[in-house]
């Protein structure tokens, strides 16, 4: 049966109210927490990176570079509820710890040999452990007791990673070649995996064990709300910037002016999310994420206009920083919703934004062989996310 905390909207608000006055969350779990969302974040943008390279390295298209990402978020889409579901049931750091270890050996795998089967499954091998660890990571950190406002900081180490991905990957591809990607996204689970392993166990509450999932969460019009307002923002921004460094280059801009203005629109993300929490303890947090979605939108619009590189930075700078902004909300409001699964509420949000990744990133892809080469998939994708603002929550 549904709590009485998730009846109505205004409870959800007051339920993170009440949240965001919670007790600190410790220095150990902290780091440990913020080193999931990390890890997860750098692989969703490591490929993204050297997209034309590995094109070159693996004989073979930038629409089939995109469907490597799509064959690791179609298995993290559809382990979004059960691995919340597993977090709920065999608590949360256990379940990033596996998480973790998954990612790791599916980057391993890909190193095996360059050959485009390797790629393909040692993604899907990481989409398994992205889907354990980024909800799991992200109820570790509400179950050491941290607030809404510690929810968009964890938020913004998964966005802060990619970033640095975009900015520093084709750097040690120079060396590394096409492995640059998987070898980076090793080293970064590994250090990871020890922050957590050094952080203290998180609590299973009693009503986490022995329950069922029933299909009210299915049929939840709160949770509608809080999915399309972070389908269409991170998973709007992921797909962006998957592909934004292809299309500067594409359009005759320096590799050096696209890897940088391509890491703004992830890594400007790191400051608004954590703002975004901040954000839920003021009356009008739902105007100023309807504006986020919005100025998002117009950025993608703008970096597919031919601007001069000044324009093009400040498009895209735009573009990270609005992506941020509906994170905390979305988490923690789907969480506060359905207070008897918190980790599965979470869970079904972030699968629509794994879908839209899934679903975005290989069309994008398709776009650069249309007159325009990309540009129309980056205004596509522009409208759509400003259209998102008529669903955030009121």
């Amino acid at each position: 049966m549904r709590s009485e905390f998730a009846i109505g909207e205004g409870a959800v608000w007051r339920t993170l109210a009440r949240v965001e006055r919670g007790a600190g969350i410790g220095t150990r779990a902290t780091v440990g927490g913020l080193g999931v969302g990390f890890t997860v974040g750098w692989n969703i943008t490591a490929l993204g990176a050297i997209a034309t390279r590995l094109s070159h390295a693996y004989g073979v298209g930038l629409a089939t570079v995109g469907l490597f990402t799509t064959a690791q978020f179609v298995v993290h889409m559809s382990m979004q509820i059960p691995g919340g579901r597993i977090a709920d049931r065999f608590g949360a750091r256990r379940t990033a710890l596996a998480g973790l270890g998954v990612i790791a050996a599916g980057n391993a795998l890909s190193l095996i040999a360059q050959q485009p089967v390797y790629a393909f499954f040692g993604r899907a091998v990481v989409g398994l452990g992205t889907g354990l660890a980024f909800v799991s990571g992200s109820d570790y950190v509400r179950s050491r007791g941290g607030s809404a406002f510690l929810q968009g900081v964890y938020g913004s180490a998964s966005v802060l990673a990619p970033g640095i991905a975009l900015a520093l990957v084709p750097g040690f591809a120079n060396w590394t070649g096409f492995r640059a990607p998987y070898l980076s996204a090793v080293v970064v689970a590994a250090i990871s995996t020890v922050a957590l392993a050094l952080a203290p166990p998180g609590p299973r509450t009693a009503r986490h064990r022995g329950e069922r999932l029933d299909s009210g969460l299915m049929r939840d019009t709160k949770l509608y709300r809080f999915a399309a307002i972070h389908a269409l923002s991170f998973g709007f921004s992921v797909v962006v910037g998957n592909w934004v460094e292809t299309l500067l280059e594409h359009h005759g801009h320096s590799k050096a002016v696209a890897a940088a203005a391509g890491s703004l629109t992830l890594l400007l993300g790191f400051f608004t999310r954590i703002w975004g929490g901040s954000l839920l303890r003021r009356p009008d947090a739902s105007r100023w994420v309807a504006v986020s979605l919005v100025l998002g939108g117009a950025g993608a619009v703008a970096l597919a206009a031919p601007l001069p590189a000044a324009g093009l930075f400040a498009a895209a700078a735009v573009v990270g920083l609005a992506a941020g902004v509906p994170f905390a909300m979305a988490f923690s409001g789907a969480a506060a919703a359905r207070p008897e699964a918190p980790g599965a509420a979470v869970g079904y949000i972030n699968a629509w934004a794994a879908l839209v990744i899934v679903a975005g990133t290989p069309l994008v892809g398709l776009t650069f062989s249309l007159p325009g080469d990309g540009r129309i998939g980056f205004v596509a994708a522009g409208v759509l996310a400003a259209l998102a603002a008529f669903a955030t929550p009121r």
